[in-house]
């Protein structure tokens, strides 16, 4: 079976091990798309749904697809490392 790139990437990011110092988690976390890109993404997603995508509508919605999901993976490693890194109460 082929790795597709994002399994590559997580395996390099390897989110299951919380090793982010916890200015580097918080950075992860404050990460997020602007309400105009969100917007955009709906819009194109709306487009796909319907069929009516352009082909480079279609690379510019791949192209948010791939940040988020990006950016997930990011975001659960920054989580599990300020888990991590916080003191049990």
């Amino acid at each position: 079976m082929a790795a597709t790139g994002t399994s590559v990437l997580e395996r390099m990011i390897d989110p299951d091990r919380g090793t982010f110092t916890p200015d580097v988690a918080r950075y992860f976390l404050s990460l997020d798309f602007s309400p105009e890109e969100r917007a955009r993404c709906e819009f194109l997603s709306g487009k796909a749904a319907a069929g009516t995508l352009s082909d480079e509508e279609a690379g510019e919605l791949d192209e948010y697809l791939a940040a988020n999901a990006l950016l997930a993976v990011l975001q659960s490693k920054a989580r599990i490392s300020m888990r991590q890194r916080t003191p049990a109460a």
